[in-house]
């Protein structure tokens, strides 16, 4: 092992503007230091990448714009937006570094359709370039913790990205349990979890439900475990789906919003009040989606992310085709950070008489009804011109009755104005993947 890391460290350095850095802690992380590391790190990035990358170079070349102009963090805007589309498919195209410098290679999880997008990692932004003040009070895990680390460990980023944080970074035992396959089994976490008597959980929303339903077979209560945090991630849920998950887990459980392109982009502090927005990894920018034209703190738009981190693989104002707004007050929990509230993703949002709907928005209130179960989907016709139809499972013990559906649908259009549909059904699939909550019919 120590010749391993001698062999990819001996010609490898920090970049300089991390170790200029590197006297923030979180003991006395500020606002105005953050910011001021932001606007180094982008001008760094954006000179590393027109120099080393002819991908961007072009595209700064057609913009007019050369590294220099980049003097501060509203110099972002000069920069040309860097969509999913111009990176499916071409796997090199973001490196800006030698291929033989490649340690670690990830490909997206297709859900948003579209050829793969490959995001590569050398050896030196893997393990060198890392920058966590104020990362470490929101992900709260410490040595001694036990992590079931029930994410997609396969191609995705997901399950080794979360291994790396909590073995390297806060010094706990994983156990890598990851989500389904042939040899990670619900039934099988449930049996090591017994075992073993994790102190902290990361998985999505919907397999804490599957993992739930695996423990309910053989009598298992999760609540038994001395579990102090559930991370909830890979999936949006809405509030009211969260507590159903504490509930049956008897934790706390936080959100924690990343992608496979851009890294983590958001935690949730025990306030549940908005994601926290690391900026030791990350620049937030919301924009309008049809113009493109920046957005003021509190309205809803796209997000647009640029990485600070990943300087052999830039990633400049990346429009991620989520949905939300950035509220720059402070937080109950102290923390510097400034708070992003998701609202959902483009191509998810349901039109509905003319009026579009985020799926959160409408679980929040799908879910604050008992006599529904945890498995649903939003059904979205071409016209969608009568109201919304949904599909779901009953809560157990609930039997299906034409009243009932009628019940239901009154209430849900007393919650969100429009004419609801139900559909009762025994048992929707369980996922593998991500779970999908809208269907086009």
């Amino acid at each position: 092992m120590e010749f391993l890391f001698q062999k990819h460290l001996q010609h490898a350095a920090q970049e300089p503007v991390l170790s200029r850095f590197s006297t923030i802690t979180d003991d006395n992380v500020s606002l105005a230091a953050m910011t001021e590391f932001q606007t180094e790190a982008l001008r760094a990035i954006v000179a590393r990448a027109y120099k080393y990358n002819s991908f961007y170079r072009k595209k700064m070349r057609r913009a007019g714009v050369k590294p220099r102009d980049i003097k501060s963090l509203a110099d972002l805007v000069k920069l040309p937006f860097t969509a999913k589309d111009e990176l499916r498919g071409k796997p090199w195209i973001l490196l800006a570094a030698d291929k033989k410098d490649v340690s670690l290679i990830n490909v997206s999880t297709g859900t948003t359709g579209g050829e793969e997008i490959y995001i590569m990692q050398t050896w030196r932004d893997h393990f060198l370039n890392e920058f966590s003040a104020g990362y470490r009070k929101l992900v709260d895990v410490e040595e001694g913790d036990i992590v079931i680390n029930a994410l997609p460990y396969e191609m995705s980023s997901a399950g080794l990205a979360f291994h790396k944080v909590f073995m390297d970074s806060s010094h706990a035992t994983v156990v890598n349990v990851g989500k389904g396959g042939a040899y990670s089994t619900p039934e099988k976490t449930v049996v090591v979890m017994r075992d073993l008597q994790p102190t902290v959980v990361i998985t999505t929303p919907s397999y804490a439900i599957t993992i739930a339903e695996a423990a309910a077979q053989i009598n298992f209560d999760l609540t038994s475990l001395p579990l102090k945090k559930m991370f909830l991630t890979g999936e949006g849920c809405s509030p009211a789906f969260r507590q159903r998950v504490e509930q049956i887990w008897g934790t706390k459980a936080n959100f924690y919003y990343g992608s496979l392109e851009c890294g983590p982009l958001g935690i949730e502090c025990d306030a549940h009040s908005g994601y926290h927005i690391p900026m030791g990894h990350v620049t937030f920018e919301i924009i309008d989606p049809k113009t493109g034209e920046a957005l003021e703190p509190g309205e809803i738009g796209e997000v647009v992310a640029t990485t600070l981190l990943r300087f052999d693989s830039p990633l400049l104002r990346y429009r991620t085709q989520d949905l939300g707004y950035i509220d720059p007050d402070p937080c109950s929990c102290g923390n510097v950070f400034p708070r992003f509230f998701m609202r959902g993703r483009l191509a998810d949002h349901i039109t509905i008489k003319g009026i579009d709907f985020s799926p959160f928005y409408l679980e929040e209130f799908l879910m604050r009804l008992p006599e529904v179960g945890n498995w649903y989907q939003f059904v979205a016709k071409p016209d969608n011109n009568e109201g919304l139809k949904i599909r779901t499972e009953l809560a157990p013990g609930v039997q299906p009755t034409p009243e009932l559906a009628d019940k239901l649908a009154s209430k849900m259009e007393f919650a969100i104005g429009i004419p609801c549909e139900f559909e009762f059904v025994t048992n929707l699939p369980r996922p593998g993947s991500k779970t999908v909550r809208v269907v086009r019919e």
